[in-house]
């Protein structure tokens, strides 16, 4: 993906949390993630994945 892509997918991700009611943004998240898990179709890569998001989360 393109950065200028990222930054429009980062900017509607945003969006949509600033809408989601209180509370149901971790809903908002969590099914986003798994969506787009299902799209990769490899769950050896989607857990890779949810390791490197855990990672370094003070950051």
């Amino acid at each position: 993906m393109k950065p200028a892509d990222l930054e429009t997918v980062y900017e509607d991700l945003s969006k949509a949390l600033d809408a989601a009611e209180t509370g149901k943004r971790e809903l908002l998240l969590a099914k986003w993630a798994l969506l787009l898990a299902n799209d990769l179709d490899d769950a050896a890569r989607v857990r890779e994945h949810i390791a490197a998001a855990s990672a370094n989360l003070d950051v």
